[in-house]
């Protein structure tokens, strides 16, 4: 084991350890009011006396990586830690249903750990994704009983992550369904799963009814997946208040260190998390770096930037602290910066219109017909790259035959003579005419390098429907999409270029075109689309562009 420390060590750049001596003691169990018991591990450095805990709450067991790679590395690093394995999954009593008992189990479990001899009574809390998500789901109850928390690509809830634009996130979803699915079956299972699952999963992703896709993923029906497609309403009883904690982001006491990345499907989540604490006078710091949802360099920034937080919240000494709470990667610049806030202030709002012609330029468009394509949701229009659940696919990739389709209208600027930077949201208003009521508008930034590759910057998706998008008497419709916010440079020599599309499958679940309710829908039907790019009728993307180069 130490030996797999060291390699941790290297792997995620930590700081140096303190001692290698750490004692394990495996298979603690945990009462639960409800009479149900969990499972927990404790690692505890032995020569370090009166060490804080760092409580870690996880769905997918609590050895393998999660133990040599995190538990066992922030015990030679002076801290006690808890990994507990929640209800249904890695030993632990109960079923397991996805958000449902992680306020109430995390708040047992703090009435557990403080009774505890070994504990000298400062409680910290740390995790990435549904680790992330249990610090949130009993924060705001336990108030200082936590010292600090540092949740990673996570946010408050997970509503908004199952249905971005309103489309909901299949490859996402399913993938995660057949994952737990095949957790539950064990080691051989899930290896199995890890080998061949994930195709099958993928393959899942074309059928339709889509309330059919987790046999055909699994084998079995799964329950909450399904229960996901039928609770689309942001209010819906499913999700508040029990599974969504955003409401009460405002009143977690406990400082919070938020690590994201910009290629991670929950960052504007994490953001919007971010902005109550603020707005709560909370004082929170922010890090995000150039890292998809399961980066492990990600990872190692996230581990190093919590023992400087948890040191400096158990001493009370905050000098190791940076003095601007906002650390960004700006890509492109390959540089990290610190900033007072996010947003970051010093920046302007620059809109790029579309152009005729295939033209992209910060100036209104001349007189002009719409560019037009058809979507067809029988050979829908496929997703690359972009801030998805899987790493490997996630992130910038080249978009040459993604542009070469026909149902993506590609509209490039000219090449730049100066860099131009830009630091937070994107949104785009887009000008649709379809000749369906129910659609979808996706929209992509690329930087576009002197050799004519094109890489995805930050992108967005929004369904369309006649409610939330009317039509004017002429039936054209102003969309307003919500791209991924970004930190990044296009060099000089580079060009902008702005993708419009009515798809990204299987990241979003293809829009059939009929209004039927999405877990049902079994018809497809084509869509004809304009887009318009005239004065009276304009469409573009609106960037912050810093001033600061």
């Amino acid at each position: 084991m130490p030996l797999l420390s060291r390699v941790a060590e290297r792997v995620l750049a930590l700081p140096p350890a303190v001692t290698r001596d750490v004692e394990v003691r495996r298979g603690l169990t945990v009462p639960m009011p409800d009479g149900v018991e969990l499972v927990a591990d404790l690692y505890r450095p032995r020569r370090v006396p009166g060490a804080p805990t760092v409580l870690i709450r996880t769905p997918y067991g609590r050895g393998g990586l999660l133990g040599a790679g995190v538990c066992r590395p922030f015990a030679e690093r002076g801290f006690q830690v808890l990994v507990q394995a929640c209800r249904g999954t890695g030993g632990s009593g109960g079923r397991f249903d996805p958000f449902g008992h992680e306020r109430a189990d995390g708040l047992a479990t703090l009435d557990w750990v403080e009774k505890q001899p070994w504990f000298n009574g400062g409680l910290l809390t740390f995790g990435p994704s549904y680790l992330g998500y249990t610090q949130w789901a009993m924060a705001a109850d336990a108030r200082d009983r936590i010292t600090a928390m540092v949740p990673v690509v996570t946010a408050s809830q997970f509503r908004d992550q199952t249905y971005l634009g309103d489309s909901y996130t299949l490859r996402g979803t399913l993938n995660w369904a057949a994952l737990m699915t095949a957790r539950e079956g064990g080691p051989l299972r899930a290896l199995w799963h890890d080998l061949y699952g994930r195709r099958r999963a993928l393959a899942a992703m074309e059928h339709l009814p889509l309330a059919e896709a987790d046999v055909r993923a699994t084998g079995r029906p799964v329950e909450w997946f399904r229960r996901w497609l039928e609770s689309d309403a942001p209010d819906h009883p499913y999700w508040v208040p029990e599974r969504d904690h955003r409401a009460r982001v405002g009143e977690v006491t406990a400082p919070v260190h938020l690590v994201g990345g910009w290629h991670d499907l929950f960052l504007y989540s994490q953001l919007e998390d971010y902005a109550a604490l603020r707005d709560a006078g909370r004082g929170p710091y922010l890090t995000i770096g150039p890292w998809t949802h399961s980066d492990r360099a990600g990872l190692g920034v996230a581990m190093s930037e919590a023992l400087t937080w948890f040191r400096a919240h158990v001493t009370g000494d905050r000098r190791a602290l940076r003095e601007r709470p906002v650390r960004l990667y700006v890509q492109g610049a390959q540089e990290w910066r610190d900033y007072p806030e996010w947003p970051p202030p010093g920046t302007a709002q620059e809109t790029w219109w579309l152009q005729p012609g295939g033209g992209l330029a910060p100036r209104s468009p001349a007189e002009s017909a719409p560019s037009r394509f058809r979507y067809d949701p029988s050979d829908p229009t496929p997703g690359v790259g972009g801030p998805l659940l899987d790493g490997k696919a996630a992130g910038p990739k080249d978009n040459a035959a993604l542009e070469a389709r026909p149902d993506v209208l590609v509209f490039t600027g000219p090449v730049l003579d100066a860099p131009l930077e830009v630091v937070g949201p994107v949104t785009a208003r887009i000008a649709l005419r379809s000749s369906r009521e129910h659609t979808d508008v996706f929209v992509r930034v690329c930087d576009v390098d002197p050799a004519g590759r094109s890489l995805n910057v930050c992108d967005g998706l929004q369904r369309v429907t006649p409610e939330r998008f009317p039509a004017d008497g002429d039936g054209v419709r102003s969309v307003t999409v919500r791209l991924w916010p970004t930190a990044y440079r296009f060099r000089a020599g580079h060009r902008l270029r702005v993708q419009v599309s009515s798809g990204s499958f299987p990241r979003f679940a293809r829009n059939p075109g009929t209004g039927e309710p999405l877990g049902a829908a079994v018809r497809l039907l084509p869509a004809d689309q304009e887009i318009f790019h005239d004065p009276a009728r304009r469409s573009g993307v609106t960037f912050p562009v810093s001033r600061t180069l």
